[in-house]
């Protein structure tokens, strides 16, 4: 036999080996790279990667993270030339939104009927499920209060009281998805009448509408400003640091938003953004959510962050997403009109 017929049964041997014992085709073949968009904060982006890829090692997670408001505007800029495959933690009312225009795959993922009635879409496929609701809260420095004889508000209504002119910040809805929640809550708890006649006295005390849900309350939390209307998870973060902070529930009631999954309408990875929405359903991701948010989609999930203010879910507003995500534009147009004269620069 020739050198060259056994070099090459050697070679053949040594191939039939390795595919026997598990090296052959897909162990050789790159990982599906799955782009998901996201409003998560930065800080969860990493853990959540990793929990989701340690069970679905076939695929790589790829973020395009930004604000609420950013990404919402992003996703429909690019509505006829997709980018994202899925969404994993956004709005659900900008995630109805793109539903309405056709842009979302419907899909029910294993594990959504274990999940709250109230953070399911109702439809059947599911169009989104919920991970965890997030509130708008007021952090009040109780130091900066202290120092200028300011009395603590207990209401929306207090807000609007000559002695915190200039005072008060919060986000810009337009740009911010604790923003949108927030002005949706008062004209849900107030009525639209009245409650745009709220925001046109509460204007005269805002110092600044700022583009972050998260920043308001890092102001009050550091003293630059008096109170911020923020992100509860935030406000609860700042005090736990030490902030001289006390996070208030407004009597009246609190709007509230919750963060979705959905997949994308043409993803050529379908199969991977179904894993993703399995995943995103299933307990061990809301245990997840858990360790980042008080209200999780999961009831058996029992989570209380330190200094979470107790009665906040009991106070949340009986709002209705699909009217958030039908009157976005609208309400954001009338808003941007009436009091985008104080909104923070935006970053280059």
């Amino acid at each position: 036999m020739g050198k060259t017929s056994i070099l090459r049964r050697v070679v053949l041997a040594g191939a039939t080996v390795l595919a026997a014992a598990g090296f052959g085709g897909n162990a050789w073949a790159q990982k599906t790279k799955l782009t998901v968009y996201t409003a998560l904060e930065n800080e969860q982006l990493e853990p959540f990667k990793k929990a989701f890829e340690a069970d679905n090692p076939t695929i790589e997670i790829a973020w395009v993270r930004d604000s609420t408001g950013v990404v919402t505007a992003k996703l429909i800029a690019e509505k006829d030339n997709p980018r994202a495959d899925a969404i994993w933690g956004l709005a659900a009312s900008s995630v109805g939104l793109f539903a309405s225009m056709g842009m979302i795959e419907p899909y029910t993922p294993a594990g959504a009927a274990a999940l709250k009635p109230m953070f399911k879409s109702g439809k059947n496929p599911e169009i989104w499920v919920g991970m965890d609701a997030y509130l708008a809260v007021l952090c009040f420095n109780t130091a900066e209060a202290a120092k200028g004889k300011k009395a603590k508000p207990t209401s929306w209504a207090d807000l609007t009281k000559p002695e915190y002119k200039d005072s008060i910040v919060m986000p810009n809805p337009a740009s911010s998805g604790t923003g949108y929640l927030t002005v949706a809550g008062w004209l849900t708890i107030m009525g639209e009448d009245a409650g745009w006649k709220f925001m046109d006295a509460l204007h005269q005390n805002v110092a600044q509408y700022l583009h972050s849900g998260s920043a308001p309350c890092v102001q009050a939390a550091k003293g630059e400003r008096l109170m911020g209307i923020g992100f509860d998870m935030r406000g609860a973060t700042e005090k736990t640091k030490g902030a001289p902070i006390d996070l208030i529930v407004p009597k009246e009631g609190l709007g509230w938003e919750m963060e979705v999954t959905a997949i994308m309408k043409g993803t050529k990875n379908l199969e991977a953004a179904k894993k993703l929405a399995d995943y995103s359903a299933s307990l061990k991701a809301n245990e997840m959510y858990g360790k980042y948010y008080a209200i999780v989609a999961n009831p058996a999930v029992k989570s209380m962050p330190a200094n979470y203010p107790p009665d906040g879910e009991k106070m949340m507003a009986k709002m209705d997403v699909e009217w958030m995500a039908k009157n976005r534009a609208r309400i954001l147009a009338e808003w941007t009109k009436r009091y985008d004269g104080k909104s923070a620069p935006k970053a280059k």
